[in-house]
C-alpha cells in the first residue's frame, strides 16, 4: 500500500529546511532509521554530495540518517533495499533525465506501490504525477520522456501562485499556463500552494496543510479544494 507525502516545497518562508513538515515526517518515517535520498534535481546546480548534506541536516532533528542514492554502486538495489525514500526539489527536467538515465524510474514506482514510505518535495512531487508536464522549471536538459510514476492519477503544479491583485506583471499566470496545457492534454492538474502537501495511503489522496489547492480539469472551471478533503476527480 502506498504511503506518500507529496509536498509543494521543502521550505516555507522564514523556516529551516523541512522544519514545517518534521512532525508529519516523524510519524511518516517512524520505522525508518536510514533514508535513501535522491539528489538528482540539483537545485542551483549544486553537487549530489552538497545536496545530500542538506537533507542529512534536515532529518537529523528527528533522528533519521540519510544516504544519497549516488553513493551506491547499484541504484536499483539501493531502492529495493531502502527503508524510506526522499526525492528533493530542484530542476524536474534533470531529475527525470537522471531517473531514466539510471534506469530507476520503474523500480522507484514499484517500491513505492509496494509500501516503502516516500517523501517528495517540489520536483520530487512533480514525478509522482502521470507526467512532469506541469513543472515550472526551465528545460535545461531533454529527458527521454515526460512520463513519470503515475502514483497519483493527476499532475502536480508545485509552488502554485495566485495572480497578485494590482500587479503590473504582463506574463502568463499559472492558471493561464495550465489552461494552455489543457487545450492539448486531458490529465487533471492540482495547483499545490506553498506549505501544502498531499497525504497518500493506498489509493486515497488527501490535501493537508493550512491552505486550499486549486484543481484544474479539462473543459471545467477550476475548483478550490479545502484542506482535509480527499482529492477525487
Amino acid at each position: 500500500m502506498k504511503k506518500m507525502i507529496i509536498a509543494s516545497t521543502s521550505t516555507v518562508h522564514g523556516s529551516e529546511y523541512l522544519s514545517y513538515l518534521l512532525p508529519v515526517l516523524k510519524e511518516h518515517f517512524k520505522k525508518v532509521k536510514t533514508l535513501l535520498f535522491i539528489p538528482y534535481a540539483r537545485p542551483g546546480g549544486i553537487t549530489y554530495d552538497a545536496y545530500t548534506a542538506i537533507a542529512k541536516k534536515g532529518f537529523s532533528d528527528i533522528g533519521i540518517a540519510v544516504k544519497g542514492i549516488h553513493e551506491f554502486d547499484n541504484p536499483t538495489e539501493a531502492l529495493k533495499n531502502a527503508e524510506g525514500i526522499f526525492t528533493g526539489g530542484g530542476n524536474t527536467f534533470e531529475l527525470v533525465n537522471q531517473l531514466y538515465k539510471n534506469n530507476v524510474l520503474p523500480i522507484l514506482k514499484e517500491v513505492i506501490e509496494s509500501g516503502t514510505p516516500y517523501l517528495g518535495t517540489s520536483a520530487g512531487s512533480n514525478i509522482c504525477g502521470v507526467t512532469m508536464m506541469n513543472t515550472n522549471d526551465m528545460p535545461i536538459v531533454y529527458p527521454p520522456s515526460f512520463t513519470t510514476m503515475g502514483c497519483i492519477p493527476f499532475n502536480i503544479n508545485a509552488h502554485y501562485l495566485d495572480p497578485v491583485k494590482g500587479s503590473t506583471h504582463m506574463g502568463e499566470t499559472r492558471e493561464t499556463r495550465i489552461k494552455e496545457y489543457h487545450v492539448f492534454n486531458e490529465i487533471a492538474v492540482l495547483g499545490l500552494r506553498e506549505g501544502s502537501w498531499l497525504e497518500v495511503f493506498g489509493d486515497t489522496v488527501k490535501l493537508k496543510g493550512n491552505l486550499t489547492a486549486r484543481l484544474f480539469q479539462k473543459d471545467k472551471k477550476p475548483t478550490e479544494l479545502e484542506s482535509g478533503v480527499e482529492v477525487i476527480l
